[in-house]
């Protein structure tokens, strides 16, 4: 299936309907183009409060479902109705909130009661051990978008030298901490952790970062050694490249084939325009 996407099976069938699960931002809205331009139908779940009104109207109302994000039942019986051979997951809903607050219908109850930890890892493998029952298949959440992909080597000019000692450093201590499921991402400066994410996320680190008011700062953004790209592609977006902006952070390396540059062309203009160099490892 290389010639629509490397990311998907190789026993891919186009005729059927990919059903998109659709949280915030931009990048569902991504998805869904990329793949009507590629031929395939799509089918919209749109969670209730976060995946934009841009989107839900952009699908016919035969083709798409409002629905909590707690209510999976309907997730499953709506995906059932579309026919959906696949799906694919796109936007931001965290596990932290996942459930939180949405009253869960009987189906969530049941699927969180089983387990014994409740994580992203865990959580998100038993919705898609229901999606599978259900008939669909869960497909890498970087299907269809190859060319969002950071790449290996400068995508940008070089605005500032980097020393490649100080590049290696933000991609161990990324790499470290993302085999202790700590987070995904570090900002260092030559030797020095500066911060480090954790629950609070990307964009609240590189403010948190910014807040020591020094030069040559590297924000690394990685993936665990065994990231489930089903549900969890890490993304680069125009947002957190304007908060490191503001952060005096003039530096990113990004994981080469697994974080998503939201929006590519753009993003790489406005770095350019900032002087942001944007590297990948």
């Amino acid at each position: 299936m290389g010639a629509i996407s490397k990311f998907l099976p190789d026993d891919f069938d186009s005729s059927k309907p990919v059903g998109l699960i659709a949280g915030r931002g931009v990048y569902p809205k991504l998805i869904a183009d990329r793949a009507r331009a590629k031929g395939i139908e799509v089918r919209l779940i749109a969670f209730e409060g976060e995946a934009t009104d841009e989107l839900y109207d952009s699908f016919p109302e035969d083709q798409r479902a409002r629905i909590n994000v707690g209510k999976v039942g309907k997730w499953l019986k709506a995906l059932r109705q579309f026919d959906c051979g696949y799906t694919i997951a796109a936007g931001q809903v965290k596990p932290g909130k996942l459930f939180r607050g949405l009253t869960p219908d009987i189906k969530a109850a049941a699927l969180l009661v089983k387990l014994k930890r409740k994580n992203a890892h865990t959580i998100f493998g038993a919705i898609a051990d229901e999606l599978t029952a259900n008939g669909q298949t869960s497909l890498d959440a970087r299907a269809f978008l190859d060319e969002e992909l950071a790449t290996e080597g400068w995508m940008t000019p070089q605005f500032v030298k980097i020393e490649k000692i100080d590049l290696q450093h933000g991609i161990d201590i990324a790499t470290e901490m993302a085999r202790l499921d700590v987070g995904q991402g570090v900002v260092v400066r030559k030797g020095t952790v500066i911060a480090v994410e954790a629950f609070e996320g990307t964009d609240p680190m590189l403010k948190r970062a910014g807040g020591f008011n020094t030069d040559q700062l590297i924000f690394t953004k990685t993936v665990k050694h065994r990231q489930d790209y089903r549900f969890d592609v890490p993304v680069f977006g125009l947002r957190t490249l304007e908060i490191m902006k503001d952060a005096g952070i003039r530096a990113a390396a990004l994981k080469a084939d697994s974080v998503i540059i939201l929006e590519k062309e753009t993003i790489l203009a406005e770095a350019k325009k900032a002087k942001i160099q944007l590297f990948g490892f």
